[in-house]
């Protein structure tokens, strides 16, 4: 009887660990299992569409962006509490940089691989994001302003050839990169997106994103999250080319969510379905 209490306990103590341990992880994306489910299309005016598709990695898959001068991403529409999760968790790889490719400049601003978290903050021109990038020029840990936004805050968490044909994992503290970014407390997350392009380039760009989650903090975690940052001035607000930005449905893949644009000034009315 004794050690069937204690099977039972031990029992119990799995369930709520397993249960703790899924409250504590919120999948964003699950390509590994080649599900883009709660993903969207996101167009730029006018502009072709890069290729999404899945492809083989380590027995399950990966998701491949394959641009051809071209620029479109993938949206995940969400509502969260950057307090409750803070830390975005995802993998990536690319083939090599953006030739061309200069992150401080319209004319370069491409990459094979960037991530971004998108913040509602009210009227649309308002949104902001953080856009972790896979640096053409920029060094690692470098942070800079987005040539077309000042609500788009660029940090290259990779950078350059040395990794390129390498998996990559990171975490990151998002909720701390937007407080050093803009100097405030972070609002709620809208959205997550990721995008490979090349369309002001005019070159060809291959980007690999592996699942993509958001965690709880935990304690004697959060300061392994944070990678070193520098502060740049803002430059002046220019048009951003995501001012023609639409959504589409991932063919095949159902309707969940309602329209929503990365962070721009204001788009013309025509620019959203």
């Amino acid at each position: 009887m004794k050690t069937l209490l204690i099977c039972c306990a031990i029992l119990l103590l799995n369930l709520i660990s397993d249960a703790t341990a899924a409250e504590s992880e919120l999948q964003i994306g699950k390509f590994s299992t080649g599900s883009l489910d709660g993903w969207k299309v996101q167009t730029i005016w006018n502009s072709r569409k890069t290729s999404y598709s899945f492809v083989p990695k380590n027995g399950n898959k990966a998701l491949m962006g394959k641009s051809s001068d071209s620029a479109s991403g993938l949206i995940n529409k969400i509502e969260i509490d950057p307090k409750q999760y803070p830390i975005i968790k995802w993998s990536w790889k690319i083939d090599h940089t953006v030739k061309k490719g200069n992150e401080r400049t319209k004319e370069g601003h491409d990459f094979a691989a960037r991530l971004y978290v998108v913040f509602s903050r009210g009227f649309f021109f308002r949104t902001r994001a953080i856009e972790y990038v896979w640096g053409n020029v920029m060094h690692k840990g470098e942070t800079v302003r987005s040539p077309y936004s000042n609500n788009v805050v660029m940090i290259a968490v990779d950078a350059g050839e040395e990794t390129a044909g390498q998996w990559i994992s990171h975490k990151r503290n998002y909720y701390e990169d937007y407080r050093a970014a803009f100097g405030e407390e972070a609002p709620k997350v809208g959205a997550i997106a990721i995008m490979t392009d090349s369309d002001n380039t005019h070159e060809n760009a291959v980007g690999y994103y592996g699942d993509i989650s958001l965690l709880a903090v935990v304690k004697n975690e959060e300061s392994k999250t944070k990678e070193p940052k520098t502060r740049e001035a803002a430059p002046k607000e220019q048009p951003h080319k995501d001012n023609h930005l639409k959504e589409t449905e991932p063919k095949g893949q159902p309707n969940n969510n309602q329209p929503v644009t990365l962070p721009v000034p204001p788009a013309p009315a025509q620019s959203l379905p």
